[in-house]
């Protein structure tokens, strides 16, 4: 019995050893890769010139969509923001997606709304339209309201589309705040094009609006999350957004654009269907549908990034808010995945196939799983008497110095290219939370991931969950207090 549990337990912790050098070298390789870029994004940065963009009649039209679901707490101040963006042609649609509270009261009185005739051009099917809105106002007059029943977040969006006269549209979640020259920034890889390949979706950097002050729907000053919580999601923000996606796009492999802030190409998405309603991940689901569907037409095509804060947006402050939020996110990975199985390791798919698929299937979701079974495995063989001490602490100093690494890596150059924290002291706090982030942070992210999957497999949980928020106004009361 000895002589099994001794070889089980060698094969184990060489699937383990094995498993986290793969993981550790995909995850140098693309911040290498995200290194080179960011360090080019950094000089042309330097000499911007978007008045061309600002003043040309030529620009293409881009219709915003806002969906909303019990937002009153954000819903004003967003629009608001939307309205004050800096572009030549451009329309805001807020898709009131059957609020049971009162965002759609609050948009009306604030905008001074009234019911209009319409038209739809139902090129995608939706929950019923109960009506159209818009302002009295002359200078509002690229605000549409539309006021639907309840569908999701992908029936909304859908529902935008159908009444978007955009050539390209951004969806955007409505707690948050995006920059007044997003639109300028986001729509030039389409206008330049990418050596013949056709431009289909562009994303850019999230930042976390905890804590900074707001007025008027415009980011006033920056400031690092009071809260323990949010504030260790900007380590994890830094990571994603600067080491992560910024290389998968210089690969084409991108897989994913925030649902708080992405620029699409409509007819493409409509060509596609639009968005899928049995899924709580859209975000990630169009764009893969997006890169299926320009494969499968042989079509040259590229999904781009914007390696620039371009939209600040507010995350769970409070534990159960979190653990909905990454639970979701869980399963709309697993979605995703399984609903496009086809392209996992299928060369027809080129790089997407053979790489960036698998990737996501072994790192991104069966990480969690592996490390949860690990943990578990450990305990067992301790209380056995079997535990490999040396090789646990090996182990564990090699994976904790890597990930605070890599977390200070990112901290440092999101200082030096983008100056999103200006202030030294911001930026040594966030290094001195990046030592106890594996610790305390980290076994959250795990729990949420693991309860998503338990969700998905076990109890067939598809819903959205209510994200409950703080409300970007109330940041800035609590700190007139």
């Amino acid at each position: 019995m000895d002589i099994i549990v001794r070889l089980f337990s060698f094969w184990v912790e060489t699937l383990i050893f094995y498993y986290s050098i793969v993981l550790i070298l995909a995850y140098m390789v693309v911040g290498f890769i995200s290194f080179f870029m960011l360090r080019k994004y950094y000089f042309y940065s330097k000499i911007p010139d978007y008045s061309e963009v600002l003043s040309s009649p030529f620009v293409p039209g881009i219709s915003i969509l806002a969906p909303a679901y019990n937002e009153s707490l954000n819903i004003v101040e967003n629009v608001k923001a939307l309205l004050a963006l800096y572009y030549a042609n451009f329309e805001v649609i807020v898709i009131n997606d059957g609020s049971s509270d009162d965002t759609l009261d609050c948009l009306i009185e604030s905008f001074g709304l009234e019911k209009v005739p319409y038209v739809l051009d139902k090129q995608i099917e939706t929950e019923d339209i109960r009506a159209v809105y818009k302002s009295r106002k002359q200078a509002l007059n690229n605000l549409v309201v539309i006021d639907k029943e309840n569908g999701g977040k992908a029936d909304a969006l859908n529902a935008g589309l159908n009444v978007a006269e955009g050539d390209y549209f951004i969806s955007i979640d409505v707690d948050s705040i995006i920059d007044p020259y997003a639109l300028q920034k986001m729509v030039k890889p389409f206008l330049q094009g990418n050596k013949g390949r056709q431009v289909i979706a562009v994303g850019g950097v999230i930042r976390l609006a905890n804590s900074c002050e707001i007025q008027d729907g415009q980011l006033v000053s920056v400031d690092l999350p009071k809260k323990m919580l949010p504030f260790f999601q900007v380590l994890e923000y830094d990571r994603s957004f600067l080491m992560g996606r910024m290389g998968w796009s210089r690969l084409n492999g991108l897989l994913i654009i925030s649902g708080a802030l992405g620029l699409f190409d409509k007819d493409i998405v409509i060509e596609c269907g639009g968005y899928h309603k049995n899924t709580v991940g859209e975000d990630m689901e169009i764009v893969v549908r997006m890169r299926r569907y320009m494969e499968e037409q042989k079509r040259k095509y590229k999904v781009e990034y914007v390696a620039e804060p371009l939209c600040w947006t507010e995350g769970p402050s409070t534990l159960s808010t979190f653990v909905r939020q990454r639970n979701r996110w869980t399963r709309g990975t697993i979605e995703t995945l399984f609903s496009h199985w086809k392209i996992f390791f299928n060369p027809k798919y080129k790089l997407m196939g053979m790489v960036a698929h698998p990737y996501w299937v072994f790192f991104e979701w069966l990480a969690p799983i592996l490390e949860f079974l690990g943990i578990l495995y450990f305990i067992v063989i301790a209380v056995l008497g079997f535990a490999n001490w040396t090789y646990f602490f090996i182990i564990l100093f090699f994976v904790y110095f890597f990930s605070v690494a890599f977390t200070a890596y990112a901290i440092l150059y999101d200082h030096i290219a983008l100056y999103s924290y200006k202030k030294k002291s911001m930026v040594m706090k966030q290094l001195l939370f990046a030592f106890f982030e594996p610790f305390v942070y980290h076994p959250l992210v795990l729990y949420s991931a693991i309860k998503g999957n338990f969700d998905y497999f076990i109890l067939r949980k598809r819903s959205w969950g209510h994200m409950k928020r703080v409300g970007l106004n109330n940041f800035n009361k609590k700190k007139q207090k």
